[in-house]
Order: C-alpha cells, then structure tokens, then sequence
C-alpha cells in the first residue's frame, strides 16, 4: 500500500485582517479521493485549505490557510509520502501588501497590486525524484490542450482535467490524461464515483 499526499480546498490571501482573495473550491472532491484512498488500504495525509466539509477519520489531516502555508507544509510532508494528488485549488495571486488594518472606505476606487503565489504541484513535481504526482487543471476553454501544458510543466505522471462547474458541486466530468496526451478514462458522475475511477487509474499505473 502507499502512503499518499493530497491537496484539497481553497486558499485565503489576505488582502486586509477581514478581507482575502480566495476561489469557490468547496474540498469535496479531495475529500472523495481521501475516501477513495482509504478504502484501498493507503495511508493518507491530507493538507487542506479552509473548507466546511469533513475529511474521513482515518486520514491525518493538516490545516492550512494561505498559499505559502499549503506549498511549506507539502514539502515537508511529501518526503515521507510515496505520492502526491493535488486536488487543491490554491490562489494563484496574493498581493504585494497586506495592510495591518482594515481598509476603510474613500468613495475612490482601490487599486490591488497581485503578485503569482508559487505553484505547489509544478514545485513538488520538480522535487518528486521516484515519486509520483498527479495534477488536476480546471480550465474554462481548451481543456485537454491546457490540461497537457500543465501535466509537462508541473513534471506530472497523470493530470485529471475538468471544468469549472465541478467547483462546489457534487457531481464532476473529468478526463485523465496522461504524458502522451492519451486521455486513458473519462469519468461522469458523483465525485465519489469519479474519485474511484481516479484511483483505480493510480493504482493501474502508477502505484508498485
């Protein structure tokens, strides 16, 4: 059995002490992988974004809040793990300053300065030596095509890609693809379902 690391969950990048850019991410198709995973018999670590739903008891779960946060505590983590499903959907921007107080009303419009966060996946990818990742890309056009710019970029062994409707929705379609540009399943239905199918493909593929 493996041990297997997964991402789930937004992120927050605080803005002021009550404001923060984040996505719709609800956690709940990482949480049906880390179900998935665990009805297989692999041991879990699960690190997670803010999220309402519950992740199963038999997973170790880790809090995060920020971006940084998340990509700090993956590295650690994913020395001891066989794999990584990065299920997360982190902010992909924070801004260059977060103000110490709440930012008061002018009547003028504000101006945000963003910056990119650093991409977990491509960062872990990079470091994976002989283990394994598996990406997701939600993308809104071009689906397969960004899907597989992201699986090479991110030094991926498998990305899953889907839309944005499966953002805090029960139900996902998704296709797994792998480096060839091989969609090797494509998958409709709950995301328990999906998370599965996701599984079985990990365990056909990649897991010795």
């Amino acid at each position: 059995m493996a041990h297997i690391l997964i991402t789930s969950g937004p992120t927050r990048q605080y803005l002021d002490p009550v404001r923060y850019l984040t996505n719709a991410s609800s956690g709940r198709m990482g949480a049906a992988l880390v179900e998935a995973s665990l009805a297989l018999g692999h041991k879990v670590t699960v690190v997670s974004g803010p999220v309402e739903v519950e992740y199963p008891a038999g997973a170790r779960v880790v809090p995060v809040v920020s971006t940084e946060d998340m990509l700090t505590i993956c590295r650690e983590e994913f020395d001891s793990c066989d794999g990584l499903i990065g299920a997360a959907a982190p902010c992909d921007y924070r801004p260059v300053h977060v103000e110490p107080n709440k930012i008061a009303k002018t009547g003028q419009p504000l101006e945000l300065h963003l910056i990119e966060t650093d991409d977990i996946v491509a960062t872990l990818g990079a470091e994976k030596g002989f283990r394994w990742v598996v990406g997701f890309a939600l993308e809104t056009e071009d689906h397969r095509l960004r899907a597989l710019a992201k699986l090479e970029r991110k030094h991926c062994d498998l990305i899953v890609s889907n839309s944005v409707s499966a953002m805090d929705s029960l139900d996902n379609e998704v296709e797994i693809l792998n480096p060839a540009g091989t969609v090797l399943k494509q998958i409709a239905g709950s995301k328990r379902l999906v998370a599965d199918e996701i599984l079985a493909v990990i365990t056909e593929r990649l897991i010795r």
